[in-house]
């Protein structure tokens, strides 16, 4: 690299140290030690490799560049004001309420794809956003992940590996800061490159050992990676943590605050800059996929037969996936069991396997979407659990997923409870901007898996193992929000409200009841999340008493979303749920044992009478 070159790449590092330290001094919070350790690598990065337009986000060629060490925020917005993207003004708002620049990235800004800052997602989402460049867009954008090497303890990052390695995504290159630090001190391996290195090879990548200081090893070591074929590279980049500032270079305790003496540490680093760096624009546009929508031919089931609804969702997806060209599934090696099978045979290119990998599973799928393509993700519903941090994050990412769980419930049968869904209800409903879909039968089902198609935000849906009656006809509109009244009269003496599996045990129980001369109402509230209130509120004000029914545990799931709806309107709310721990039982036996059947929702209407 020619001198004068060099000398560039150092001044507009010394500017990001700057500009990092200014930031934070003004937020009076911040992590400028971990963004200063980085500067080098990311200066060559937007100066010589990364070609991206500003102006144009959107462009579909652009290359992907995710902070999943997202605490190094001041570092990438004082890229993006080295870009011109922003401005030095708006790069002292950093933190500030009402702000663009957040403590950690989020879509807020139209550069950052996704919501970083829980550490090892980063990679995960660059996997999904690579396998969509390679297997779906087929365009040559690069995908370029910097990690800490704190976030290397993370399990989910050995996930990601592993696949980016089977795959063979030399559209991935990963930079690892190994700057020795962590939050509270040293890292496991501390400058130990060659420990991360045994590891990330033995999973297939092409690794780069350098000094992430030297502008010419960090120049070299790009090229390599972008020209490097079949196989993903990851530079493992020795720094020092606040590097050029000698109160806080390579010292510990220094993590996530602003310097002390911010006006000295700037003169040390050479004085506030005002350097632009011109990125190279991708070397051609190219027009987004477009799919027109063909049309939609959901599967039709007549009423009365006996039909899972997992069955629905798998029949379903494959006749959305014919009607639109950008949905693609992603299955944890149980496509068997959640039926998404059914699509992988009908569109093999459009499905994607990514094992027992839950962690994985979720951040690809938000990775995808990222691309324009419209995720699937299945698997049980008690594995979603495992993931519940990348679903959160997903949320604050903005991210359009949908999330289907299969096995829910204590109706599963023998398998037993480590293989019940008992809990997801109440985690998605957490989900910052989630709806929450249970459906009862097959037609219900497969309305609700094309209406998830277009609803934003974290979408989950609920399906079950066994089969169950069929009492909607074909063809019937179910809204997001919406629910079904299936028995109603002026004698009610109740309404129970109910879901999926526990729909059919009220009916039967209303049967019974009524053969006795005793009316109740029910209601199928399959929209758990949003809720149907004027339905809710109707029956809390003319019968005055609720039993909700459900397949889960008490906390959090459908009769805490009907006590929320109707609360303030007093009415008596009994709740029947799982509160024991189960055991293996026939699914009949389950139901009963959970105090969730036929004669628990009559004996509890008697009670209450």
């Amino acid at each position: 690299m020619p001198e004068r070159d060099m000398h560039a790449l150092c001044e507009l590092a010394a500017q990001l140290r700057v500009d990092s330290v200014r930031s934070s001094a003004a937020a009076g919070s911040g992590h400028p030690t971990s963004s200063m350790s980085a500067a080098d690598l990311m200066a060559v990065l937007f100066s010589c490799h990364l070609r991206y337009d500003f102006d144009n986000p959107d462009d579909s060629a652009n290359d992907h560049l995710i902070f999943s060490k997202g605490h190094a925020s001041p570092l990438l917005y004082a890229l993006y004001k080295a870009a011109g993207a922003i401005t030095d003004e708006e790069l002292l708002t950093f933190r500030r309420k009402g702000s663009r620049l957040e403590g950690h990235p989020t879509p807020r800004l139209p550069w950052v794809d996704v919501a970083t800052g829980s550490l090892g997602q980063g990679m995960p989402v660059g996997v999904g956003i690579a396998l969509a460049g390679r297997r779906l867009d087929r365009v040559p954008y690069h995908v370029w992940v910097l990690c800490g090497d704190s976030e290397l303890a993370e399990g989910s990052i050995w996930e990601a590996a592993e696949h980016a390695g089977e795959e063979g995504l030399a559209n991935l290159t990963v930079i690892v800061d190994v700057n020795r630090l962590g939050q509270r001190g040293p890292t496991r391996h501390g400058w130990d490159t060659g420990a991360y290195a045994r590891r990330f090879g033995a999973f297939g990548w092409h690794t780069i050992e350098i000094d992430g200081h030297d502008p010419g090893q960090i120049d070299y070591a790009f090229a390599d990676a972008r020209n490097t074929r079949r196989r993903p590279t990851v530079i493992l980049a020795r720094t020092r943590k606040g590097e050029g500032v000698n109160e806080v270079e390579n010292r510990e305790g220094a993590h996530g605050k602003p310097l002390k003496e911010p006006e000295r540490a700037i003169a040390e680093l050479g004085g506030v800059r005002d350097l632009t760096v011109k990125v190279n624009l991708p070397d051609q546009n190219r027009i987004p996929h477009t799919f027109p929508d063909g049309e939609l031919e959901l599967p039709r089931y007549e009423s009365g037969t006996q039909v899972a609804t997992r069955s629905a969702y798998g029949e379903a997806l494959r006749a959305l996936g014919a009607a639109r060209g950008q949905v693609v599934a992603l299955d944890g090696e149980v496509a068997d069991s959640t039926k998404t099978q059914v699509f992988a045979d009908a569109f093999p290119d459009r499905f994607f396997e990514f094992y027992i990998a839950e962690q994985l599973l979720v951040a690809a799928a938000v990775g995808m979407q990222v691309r324009g393509w419209v995720p699937y993700a299945s698997t049980f519903a008690a594995f979603f659990t495992r993931a519940h941090d990348f679903i959160r994050m997903a949320a604050l990412s903005r991210a359009d997923i949908k999330l289907v769980g299969s096995h829910a419930g204590v109706s599963i049968g023998e398998d037993g409870p480590s293989q019940m869904g008992l809990e997801d209800l109440a985690m998605l409903r957490a989900t910052h901007g989630s709806t929450v879909l249970y459906p009862c039968d097959a037609n219900q089902t497969a309305a609700l898996v094309a209406a998830m198609a277009d609803r934003p935000g974290v979408v989950y849906l609920r399906t079950t193992r066994g089969e169950t009656p069929v009492i909607y006809g074909p063809g019937e509109s179910f809204e997001v929000g919406g629910s079904r009244v299936l028995r109603q009269s002026p004698e009610d003496r109740a309404t129970v409200v109910t879901a999926g599996v526990t729909v059919h045990e009220a009916l039967a129980a209303a049967d019974i009841l009524a053969a006795e001369g005793v009316s109740i109402g029910v209601v199928d509230l399959y929209s758990v999340k949003p809720v149907d209130t004027a339905v809710l509120r109707e029956a809390a004000t003319t019968t005055g008493t609720l039993i909700t029914v459900e397949d889960h545990r008490p906390e959090g799931g459908l009769g805490d979303a009907v006590l929320d709806s109707v609360s303030e309107l007093g009415p008596r709310v009994v709740k029947l749920a799982v509160r024991d721990l189960p055991g293996s039982a026939t699914p009949a036996e389950q139901l009963a044992a959970a105090g969730i059947d036929r004669d628990a929702i009559v004996a509890a209407v008697r009670r209450l009478s």
